[in-house]
């Protein structure tokens, strides 16, 4: 039988007040706190928060505090990603980051979701993933749904919010967010 933490991975429902679910996302909450009060610049302290807190990230994560996840451990990072301030990752799923990614303050990137049904949200929610390809820039303020993927060189206008996947090298703006044009492969 699965556990609850494997149903929440695995996009199926499951119960958000399991005992090692509150556990984890407390430990989460501790070590963010710690990150969010640290010297602004990146010291060796702040360095060895995030690794404890984002151990699948490549080199070169920079987070702007304030900072905000689930977990930590369901954030996946390539190579020289950015977070600017403000930023929150609902991590119930696993949000996993290309290369050469930078995000503008206040993005939001969310894998929770909930049941429609009244009864059902009252106990259990689910998660599904979010994956962003490589050279990509999310702007401002802008919001990535459950279950998107943005492909390869992307770029998100200020305020979007992306509801449905978006193709490699592609300009998409708005609520919801729409492609309005491809990008120069140079």
């Amino acid at each position: 039988m699965k556990t609850e933490k494997e149903k929440m991975i695995d996009g199926e429902y499951y119960l958000a007040g399991d005992t090692t679910l509150v556990k984890d996302r407390r430990r989460a909450k501790n070590l963010l706190h710690r990150l969010n009060v640290t010297e602004y610049r990146l010291t060796k302290k702040a360095k060895d928060i995030l690794k404890e807190l984002i151990p699948n990230a490549g080199s070169n994560l920079y987070i702007e505090p304030p900072f905000h996840c689930d977990y930590g451990y369901n954030i996946i990072c390539g190579e020289n990603v950015y977070f600017n301030v403000n930023c929150v990752v609902l991590d119930c799923s696993t949000v996993t980051i290309g290369s050469n990614v930078f995000f503008a303050p206040a993005v939001q990137l969310y894998t929770a979701t909930h049941p429609l049904d009244a009864e059902l949200r009252k106990t259990l929610e689910n998660a599904l993933p979010i994956t962003i390809g490589d050279d990509c820039w999310i702007g401002g303020n802008s919001v990535i749904c459950p279950g998107v993927t943005i492909g390869n060189g992307c770029v998100i206008g200020a305020g979007s919010v992306v509801t449905k996947n978006i193709p490699d090298n592609s300009l998409a703006v708005g609520n919801p967010a729409k492609v309005i044009r491809k990008l120069n492969q140079e």
